[in-house]
């Protein structure tokens, strides 16, 4: 009997490994403007150029790497998007970079860079996020992940191995 308890709870704990793993693996850094970062771009239709081939879902991470100083990164109302006006910030106003933003809804998100003619110039980003209307907490950090290329970046997946390993200990 104790045998088949044991059976019993290693499976399960398997089963959880695997759930974390899918979990772990949807969630994706995209580092906006890739190498150039976020600064006035020479095309103003760089970032839109950027987006258009990546596929943004909840709980994703977007990467705003900037010069602290230099430029900042604000979430506007569409209307605020077109006009370039800073004045109706949603959220935080992040002005320490780099930063990273977890998509925390779906739909239509507009971001501008406030400082002087920046998003005039072309530094703004328009995206559509998909994924339930379920929010996820907000989250945001001054220091992003150092990705090499410009294909999305997944978390990696040990962490569930830790939760796994830690269950084996405590249950055997």
């Amino acid at each position: 009997m104790n045998k088949m308890s044991g059976l019993g709870g290693v499976v399960v704990a398997i089963l959880m490994l695997l759930v974390l793993q899918y979990a772990q693996a949807q969630i994706r850094v995209h580092v906006v403007g890739d190498d150039q970062g976020w600064r006035i771009p020479q095309d103003a239709s760089t970032y839109q150029n950027w987006a258009s081939d990546k596929n943004f879902t909840i709980g994703d991470i977007l990467a705003f790497n900037f010069q602290t100083g230099e430029h900042n990164v604000i979430e506007v109302s569409e209307e605020s998007y077109n006009s370039c006006n800073s004045a109706n910030a949603i959220g935080t106003i992040f002005r320490t970079g780099p930063t990273n933003m977890t998509l925390n809804r779906g739909g239509e998100h507009y971001y501008i860079c406030g400082v002087g003619q920046h998003c005039t110039n072309g530094q703004r980003l328009a995206i559509a996020v998909s994924g339930s209307s379920t929010a996820v907490p907000p989250a945001a950090t001054a220091t992003p992940p150092q990705p090499t290329s410009s294909a999305p970046t997944y978390f990696p997946t040990f962490i569930p191995f830790l939760f796994f390993s830690a269950f084996m200990i405590i249950a055997f």
